[in-house]
């Protein structure tokens, strides 16, 4: 018997002198196969697109790790060499959710295409709104670069990290309700429910497209998305003051050797040979009388001989002495022969040192919050509780995606002819209000008031719990609407 007859499918009789093998002409004209094979294209495509990114984006991260090494010498460095992996497992997450759609059933294929087409829908038109929005505050000091549209291009590349992570939970809570709403008013939801399919297995892959994009924002979260916001605001501060200023009105003391350092602006590329700006140096003795002020215009830091320049230098003498009467019998005497350039060689301070408590939690990612605890362990001012509470703070964020998905699922959904408005209100309240007490919450963990752990993750347990009820009553098939109305007093 023929290999075509063995398969039950017989060569049309214009392909009898195809001069392939007769089985192979089979397997690859099959139209099963030829359905299969384009079901797991999507998949494929993101993960060929994905390790083209990767392989883009990977080395340059490197050696930005490399520099910001040679800045900060003291960091962790396993922290922030892990920083090109998760970039380049970032890019294969969409290959993620493209092979797991490939695989789902038809019914979910079909969810999912719905939900997607809905949150590209509400993202654009979020980032359409803010877009409009920036653009009209900060066209002023887009027109002042000598390149406008680069100054527009490289702020609004470097800010989509941040604005995937602060946008995400909007636009999930918007698809949801959207595209379930759609599907419940056009009676889809019923009809799927009657194949034999709960109210969890329902929403089931929607949670898992919302965990993966929980799972994007933690790798965001990990660094980029901190750092973006921070450098866009410098970026801004640049064409406004004439400096791009990592941070400003800097104050560090060194203990050992009695120096108060008083830096006026502290540029991104300082460890590229970027001078400081505005310094000024005060010397005290041990018994903290002032002994000498030493201010410069710019000073510049040397890695290879460890010295110290500055330029634009007076230099002043302001030990006191006094007299019987306790009265300062001496003034304060400028130097005049100080060396413009002064270079110094025996100051123990760099200007990672110096930085540091410069540096805003808010703008750091996980690797620079651990280098500054692990640096700084054995502190017990007040400001290390901002610092703990962020960095709890950048895993605990993105699990808000996966809360608003399990929070909007049970809302969006509706049986009944009263319609989803109802729900939708419902929807936007609590999620508002839970965004609104991650603020809450926030603020009592840096302030002292709350466990900073508990301050990062008090939203995502309390968002969970909300959810879970909303869930549980929906899968008994009792009205969540009315069963709120009763616990209003009448």
């Amino acid at each position: 018997m023929a290999p075509q007859e063995i398969l039950g499918y017989r060569t049309p009789p214009d392909q009898t002198n195809d001069p392939r093998d007769p089985l192979e002409s089979v397997i690859f004209h099959h139209p099963s196969f030829i359905l299969k094979l384009s079901r797991y294209l999507p998949g494929f495509i993101l993960a060929a697109l994905g390790a083209l990114a990767a392989i883009f984006l990977a080395p340059a991260e490197m050696d930005r790790v490399r520099d910001h090494l040679v800045g900060f010498p003291d960091s962790d460095r396993t922290a922030h060499q892990l920083r090109p992996i998760v970039l380049a497992a970032i890019c294969f997450i969409p290959a993620i959710g493209g092979f797991y759609y490939s695989f789902c059933k038809k019914i979910d294929r079909y969810l999912i295409r719905q939900f997607m087409g809905a949150l590209t829908l509400c993202f654009t038109a979020i980032y359409s709104i803010w877009f409009i929005s920036d653009l009209a505050d900060n066209i002023g000091e887009f027109r002042n670069h000598q390149n406008p549209l680069a100054m527009m291009g490289q702020y609004y590349l470097i800010a989509l990290p941040w604005i995937i992570l602060k946008f995400a939970p909007f636009s999930l809570l918007l698809a949801m309700l959207y595209s379930l709403g759609k599907l419940s008013k056009a009676q889809e939801i019923t009809s799927i429910i009657q194949t034999g399919r709960g109210t969890f297995r329902l929403i089931y892959p929607l949670l898992i497209i919302g965990g993966l994009i929980g799972l994007l924002c933690l790798g965001l979260n990990y660094h980029w998305a901190p750092h973006a916001e921070g450098y866009n605001e410098a970026l801004v501060e640049e064409q406004r003051k004439g400096t791009l200023s990592e941070a400003e009105n800097v104050l560090f003391f060194e203990p050992d050797h009695q120096r108060l350092w008083i830096i006026g602006s502290f540029p991104y590329n300082y460890h590229h040979g970027e001078p400081l700006k505005d310094v000024i140096v005060r010397s005290f003795s041990k018994d903290g009388q002032p002994l000498e002020r030493l201010q410069a215009k710019t000073a510049s830091w040397n890695p290879e001989t460890q010295h110290w320049t500055f330029s634009g230098t007076s230099r002043t003498n302001v030990g006191k002495k006094f007299n019987s009467l306790g009265i300062s019998a001496t003034r304060p005497k400028p130097d005049l022969d100080v060396p413009d350039p002064l270079i110094i060689t025996n100051w123990s301070e760099t200007p990672w040192k110096l930085i540091k408590p410069g540096l805003k939690a808010e703008q750091l990612g996980i690797p620079g919050l651990y280098s500054w605890l692990q640096q700084n362990r054995n502190t017990t001012w007040a400001l290390k509780r901002r610092f703990v509470t962020q960095w709890h703070d950048r895993w605990a964020r993105p699990g808000i995606c996966l809360a608003i998905v399990m929070l909007a699922a049970p809302l969006g959904i509706v049986f009944t002819r009263r319609g989803a408005a109802g729900g939708i209100v419902l929807a936007i309240f609590l999620c508002v209000a839970i965004l609104f007490s991650s603020r809450i919450f926030l603020a009592l963990g840096e302030s002292g008031y709350l466990n900073p752990c508990l301050a990062a993750w008090g939203t995502n347990i309390l968002a969970t719990f909300v959810a879970l009820v909303l869930i549980q009553r929906r899968l008994v098939g009792r009205p969540i609407y009315q069963t709120l109305r009763r616990l209003i007093p009448r």
